[in-house]
């Protein structure tokens, strides 16, 4: 089954901090719908631009999407 990382962009001299907490955020919303989600993460994408992610699998993407209003997405390869 295919996967897709869901993706929310932070930008700014705080956007490190922001994507750390929000994905506190996402792995509680992953407890609390009981997903089988293993996957979130931060990323910095350079000093003023960081993202919090999350991989689901294809069938979960659009209650996810719907959910949680991410930025963007893409195909997730491992």
């Amino acid at each position: 089954m295919r996967k897709l990382k869901l993706i929310w962009d932070f930008r700014g001299p705080n956007a490190h901090k922001i994507a750390e907490h929000h994905e506190i955020h996402l792995k509680q919303y992953i407890q609390l719908e009981k997903l089988d989600i293993l996957i979130t993460g931060i990323e910095d994408i350079n000093d003023n631009h960081s993202i919090a992610f999350m991989v689901v699998n294809e069938s979960n993407m659009p209650s996810v999407r719907d959910a949680l209003k991410p930025h963007r997405g893409t195909v997730f390869t491992e």
